[in-house]
């Protein structure tokens, strides 16, 4: 009995196109760093700033390296990159949002978040200057374009007296520190454990901010009440938890001037919150400023976005 030899190729496995998940974590890093601002405003209205941040920054280190140490990993970074992590926590956590909350406390959310969000622009001039990014005029245009819109909605509330002076100095100094930040972790470039190097950020900030917080600050002046309970629980959880995680990984990803572009959603989703949640009003005059904000941003950051897509493929 013979049998029939069949003639049909047996299919072909086409490989399933990998997920790609980097447009999933920009948004929900976009999300979650421009509503911090609405969060840090509920917070320091019912909490002294240095006070919410101290204890922020200590329970997110200690719940940070916990989850590390119950999922049985190994402290994998080295004395130096310890230390690394320690000074950039100091820098983009003590100091970035010590600033900026001490800043909400005369200033909107919405102003917060829009100077804030003006950091790529000015990493982009350190990082040619000491990460041999470079520095174009397309760069340029948008540096200048950034600063005039800023400057426009920073005068426009001063003279309606919407904002404080005092205010607006202590944000402006949080976007130097922030800045100053990105650019130490890119040039100290710690290795290891995004979670570890987190949750040492996080223990560094909150050692170094308690006892000034506890100084200069009386624990008589918080006003316990379930908005300071929400507010608390977004900042440490979804702030200094999830969106610092995705903050470095981009970082690494994408490169300093790259990364921060998605900062230039972060002005209008920051006045889009605080008019929703805070009812903060926005003027027609604060939208025209966004516009070369925004603009500015995607100029200076659009080359080296497009080159690490390039290098990637």
């Amino acid at each position: 009995m013979s049998h029939a030899t069949s003639s049909v190729a047996a299919p072909v496995a086409v490989p399933r196109p990998r997920f790609n998940s980097l447009p999933l974590l920009i948004v929900l890093f976009c999300l979650l760093w421009s509503y911090a601002f609405v969060a840090g405003k509920i917070g320091v209205t019912y909490c002294p700033p240095l006070i919410l941040l101290a204890a922020r920054f200590s329970l997110a280190g200690i719940l940070i390296l916990g989850f590390v140490a119950l999922r049985g990993e190994r402290w994998s970074l080295s004395l130096r990159d310890t230390l690394a992590f320690a000074l950039i926590g100091i820098a983009n956590n003590a100091l970035y949002l010590g600033l900026g909350y001490t800043g909400l406390k005369s200033v909107s959310a919405g102003l917060g978040g829009l100077i804030v969000s003006a950091n790529p622009i000015f990493t982009a001039v350190l990082a040619a200057l000491l990460l041999n990014e470079q520095l174009t005029w397309r760069k340029v245009g948008g540096l200048v374009l950034g600063i005039l819109g800023v400057g426009l909605i920073v005068w426009h509330r001063l003279s309606v007296g919407i904002d404080s002076l005092h205010g607006i100095f202590f944000t402006f100094a949080s976007l130097a520190s922030i800045v100053a930040g990105t650019i130490l972790f890119k040039l100290l470039a710690p290795k290891g454990s995004l979670w570890l190097g987190n949750g040492v950020q996080n223990l560094a900030a909150g050692v170094v901010l308690a006892p000034i917080a506890l100084t200069f600050s009386s624990v008589h002046d918080i006003v316990p009440n379930m908005q300071l309970l929400g507010a608390f629980a977004f900042l440490t959880l979804g702030g200094s938890v999830l969106a610092y995680v995705i903050w470095f990984h981009l970082l690494r990803v994408c490169g300093a001037t790259a990364a921060s572009a998605y900062h230039f959603l972060m002005p209008p989703l920051a006045m889009l919150f605080a008019w929703i949640v805070l009812g903060e009003h926005v003027a027609f005059r604060d939208l025209l400023g966004i516009v070369p904000v925004a603009f500015g941003i995607y100029l200076v950051t659009r080359p080296a976005a497009a080159t690490t897509s390039a290098v990637s493929r």
